[in-house]
């Protein structure tokens, strides 16, 4: 019995974290002092969401059902790239308080992106890229692990607030850090009960609530996880270098497709202030076009240009030998 009970305190732990992901997260140093290894109660959640995908074969599908499905992959797509990224990670634009919040409500949906916990681990991820203590490298731990295996560990659950200070001063950022599972929960009862609805009042549209359930949350979700998770893993291995940065980053138009812009990651990782990722106009970069069009309302405004030094940095690599003239006032 006794050696059951560390076990039952580990478990109950897990399971109250489920919806509140700061319980018994006190001491985070000694948290992350931890080993590695895959923590499964508290990872179940995440392994339902892959498994809720195959209620496809009872379920089937419509035309709805798949629109909805990509509707909400490039909705929370966006709402992590232009958000979670380039605004909370990087503070590359600004915003009132009120709209900094509706970017995070937006954000929210997608599973396992909390506003504070997504910045804290992708800063620290930019202070020691593809270093030993780089979480989620592929160079350093292979890809299976910076695709999915660094979520799965204990040492990388907790947020650690004092690394992301000017975030957590605002209540309603960390009501939905750490409470983050209450708006997916949300999204897929409204889903099943839209679904519902259609089916009743709107027979032509031949979806049901399971199939808005199955296609709108859990095939939507799992494949929005494992696009960004590509960025953490594929990223750095597969693409071309246009800068020779410290780590590994690299840029590929197939995963600038896929995340609406955030391919462009060697650009990303030579100037990561710059709202722009795809660094010139034949590398596509959705997000940042969505967010300027957003700034002509008013709602965000100073997007922070790529610097010159940028494309001078570019211009060199390609001709060594070459002088460049840097303009006045861009110095």
């Amino acid at each position: 019995m006794n050696r059951l009970r560390p076990f039952l305190r580990a478990s109950f732990v897990s399971v109250v974290q489920w919806v509140d992901t700061d319980y018994g997260n006190a001491d985070v140093a000694a948290i992350h002092a931890k080993p590695d290894r895959v923590e499964w109660v508290r990872t179940l959640p995440f392994v339902i969401l892959h498994l809720g995908c195959l209620g496809v074969f009872w379920v089937g599908w419509s035309w709805t059902a798949f629109f909805a499905a990509g509707f909400f992959y490039l909705a929370r797509m966006f709402s992590i790239t232009g958000f979670y990224h380039r605004y909370f990670s990087h503070k590359t634009f600004h915003t009132s308080r009120f709209v900094q919040f509706l970017f995070a409500l937006a954000g929210a949906p997608a599973i396992k992106q909390k506003p504070l916990w997504w910045a804290y681990q992708h800063r620290h991820h930019h202070q020691h890229s593809d270093e030993k203590c780089d979480v989620h490298s592929p160079n350093q731990r292979g890809f299976w692990w910076a695709h999915i295996g660094w979520i799965t560990s204990a040492r990388n659950f907790p947020t650690d607030y004092s690394q992301v200070r000017d975030l957590a001063k605002y209540p309603e950022l960390v009501f939905l850090n750490r409470f983050d599972s209450v708006v997916p929960a949300v999204l897929a009862v409204l889903l099943f009960m839209v679904g519902s609805l259609l089916h009743r009042f709107a027979p032509m549209l031949e979806v049901t609530g399971g199939q808005l359930l199955v296609w709108g949350f859990f095939i939507s979700t799992t494949i929005l996880f494992h696009a960004t998770s590509s960025i953490n893993s594929l990223a750095h291995l597969l693409g071309t270098r246009r800068y020779e940065t410290e780590d590994n980053s690299r840029n590929s138009l197939i995963l600038a497709l896929v995340t609406l812009g955030e391919g462009w990651h060697n650009n990303h990782h030579r100037y990561m202030s710059s709202t722009r990722q795809g660094f010139y106009w034949w590398e596509v970069d959705i997000s940042y076009y969505l967010l300027k069009m957003i700034s002509w309302t008013g709602i965000i405004w100073n997007l922070r240009p790529v610097p010159q030094s940028a494309y001078q940095a570019a211009e060199l690599s390609e001709k060594p030998n070459a002088i460049i003239v840097t303009p006045a006032g861009n110095l």
